[in-house]
């Protein structure tokens, strides 16, 4: 059973979170143009695109195996942001807001996979 990736909410939660990373990691330091901002980048590029990609599969079985990897994904941004606040790249307020939307699709992202059957 296929999926609309565009139709999800959590597509668009995670796709608006990739975005706020993207504006949040404009401000890090040069020196972390290949570290910590580019991992940051990668891991919000990635539960989108996992999501989207799973969405393709012909089984919900296949999908919820992407959307595992998107929560994956989701833990690894929720570590490095907590590293690059606590490297002062950006303030406290901005950790607590990122930090609840992470939340909150990863919530999302387990509640979607308990509607999936296989």
């Amino acid at each position: 059973m296929k999926h609309n990736f565009k139709n999800l909410n959590i597509w668009k939660l995670a796709l608006e979170l990739a975005n706020e990373v993207y504006n949040l990691t404009d401000q890090f330091p040069k020196n972390e143009e290949f570290g910590l901002k580019s991992q940051l980048r990668r891991c919000s590029v990635s539960v989108t695109s996992n999501i989207a990609e799973g969405s393709s599969r012909s089984s919900n079985k296949d999908f919820n195996r992407f959307l595992e990897i998107s929560l994956g994904s989701l833990y690894e941004l929720q570590t490095q942001i907590i590293i690059s606040s606590n490297r002062n790249y950006f303030e406290l307020e901005k950790l607590n807001k990122i930090e609840n939307k992470i939340t909150e699709l990863q919530r999302m992202i387990s509640g979607f996979q308990k509607t999936l059957q296989f």
